[in-house]
C-alpha cells in the first residue's frame, strides 16, 4: 500500500495542508481552513480533524508529517523529529516570531494528538539562511548580547526562497545548458504577500536577507512596520507609556500598509490606487520603493544579476506591482525577470523525504 506525507503550514487562523505520495512526492490532495477561532471551527485541532476526515482514505498511510516552523533560533539549522524535548525549545523561542510560531506550534500539537504514531519533523523557515556571512548577520552590539540572547540577524521565508531559487534553474534560458552557470547564478528573490522580504542568492545559498532577528524588519508589510528607527520605539513606548508587549503588538499587528490606509488586503489597495485615492497612492509607493532599495542593494552585494523572482501572493500574482518595482532600474535590461508561485509544502516534503 502507498504511503503518505502530509505537509501542514499552520496560520494564527488558518491551516493549510497538502498530501504527496511519498514515493514521488506527487500531489494527491490539499486544502485550506481559515478563519479558525472566528466560527465553528474553533481551534487547530478541530481543523486538523477536519482535514483528516476529508482525506480518511488516506488517514492511515501518512507515515510522516512534515511542519513549517518559521523561527528556529539558533539552536535549529535543519530539519528535527519533533519529540517533547524539541517542542519545549520551540515554545522557548515563540516570542521571536509571535505572528508565526505559536500558531506553528498550534498544528504540531494537533498533529502529535491525533496522529500519536506518525513521525512529525519541523523544517525552518530560517535554515536557509544559515549561509549569510558575518557580515551581514552581526548587528552592532555588544559579542555578550549575542552570545548569551542569541541576537543576530536570521532571516525568514527561506523555504520560499530556496523553493523559488532552485526552481529557477531549470527554468533559466541563459543557463541552462551551462552547468558552471547553473553553479554561479546570482538571484535576488522576492517574496511579496502579508509578509514581505528579498533575498540575495550567490551559487545556491543565501548570502543576506532583509528581514533580521525577527520578521519584523526589512520591507514594509502588511500590518509590520519593517525597517524603523529603534529610536522610535524607545520615544513612543516614553511618550504613550507603553509597555514593551504594547509596542511590539503595535509593530506587528497595527503598522505597515493597515497603518498607512486601512487595508491589509492588497488588491483592496490597488482597487483604491487605480481610483486615484491619496492615502492609497502613498501606501502603494512606499511599499514599491522599500522593495527597490533592497533590490537595489543586494545588486550591489552579488556585483551584478541574472534573475530576479517575485513570488508570494503579491509577487508572483499582481503584475502592477511587479511593473512598478522595475520600472526605473536600469540594470534590469539585461536580467530575466520571473513571477514564480512558490510551494513551500513540496520543499518541506523534499526536505523530510529521507526521515
Amino acid at each position: 500500500m502507498q504511503k503518505h506525507i502530509l505537509v501542514i503550514n499552520s496560520g494564527s487562523t488558518s491551516l493549510k495542508y497538502k498530501l504527496f505520495s511519498e514515493v514521488d512526492l506527487k500531489l494527491i490532495r490539499s486544502g485550506y481552513i481559515e478563519h479558525i477561532g472566528e466560527n465553528e471551527v474553533k481551534d487547530h485541532e478541530q481543523a486538523l480533524g477536519i482535514v483528516l476526515e476529508g482525506i480518511k482514505e488516506y488517514k492511515d498511510d501518512i507515515v510522516k508529517i512534515g511542519h513549517r516552523v518559521v523561527h528556529g533560533g539558533t539552536k535549529f539549522i535543519e530539519p528535527i523529529e519533533i519529540n517533547e524535548s524539541v517542542l519545549k525549545d520551540l515554545e522557548n523561542i515563540s516570542k521571536l516570531a509571535p505572528l508565526h510560531n505559536p500558531a506553528n506550534l498550534m498544528g504540531i500539537k494537533a498533529a502529535m494528538k491525533l496522529l500519536p504514531n506518525v513521525l512529525n519533523v519541523a523544517v525552518f523557515d530560517t535554515a536557509f539562511h544559515q549561509s549569510i556571512p558575518e557580515r551581514a548577520w552581526r548587528y552592532g552590539i555588544s559579542d555578550k548580547y549575542v552570545k548569551k540572547y542569541g541576537i543576530r540577524r536570521y532571516g525568514f521565508h527561506g523555504i520560499s526562497h530556496e523553493y523559488v531559487s532552485e526552481k529557477v534553474k531549470s527554468q533559466n534560458s541563459k543557463v541552462k545548458s551551462d552547468k558552471e552557470k547553473v553553479k554561479n547564478l546570482r538571484i535576488i528573490s522576492c517574496h511579496l504577500g502579508g509578509g514581505c522580504s528579498v533575498c540575495a542568492i550567490e551559487n545556491g545559498k543565501s548570502v543576506d536577507i532583509s528581514m533580521g532577528f525577527t520578521p519584523l524588519e526589512g520591507l514594509m508589510m502588511m500590518s509590520r512596520c519593517g525597517d524603523i528607527d529603534p529610536a522610535v520605539v524607545t520615544y513612543l513606548q516614553k511618550k504613550e507609556n507603553l509597555t514593551a508587549d504594547q509596542i511590539e503588538e503595535i509593530l506587528n499587528f497595527k503598522s505597515g500598509i493597515l497603518a498607512l490606509c486601512g487595508e491589509t488586503d492588497w488588491l483592496k489597495v490597488l482597487e483604491r490606487v487605480k481610483k486615484n485615492e491619496k492615502i492609497a497612492l502613498i501606501a502603494f509607493d512606499i511599499f514599491v520603493y522599500r522593495v527597490k532599495k533592497y533590490i537595489g542593494a543586494y545588486y550591489s552585494i552579488l556585483g551584478g544579476l541574472d534573475v530576479l523572482i517575485f513570488t508570494g501572493s503579491i509577487g508572483s500574482g499582481d503584475p502592477l506591482t511587479r511593473e512598478a518595482i522595475c520600472n526605473g532600474l536600469p540594470f534590469l535590461k539585461n536580467v530575466e525577470i520571473k513571477a514564480i508561485e512558490t510551494d513551500e509544502e513540496l520543499m518541506i516534503a523534499s526536505k523530510i523525504f529521507n526521515f
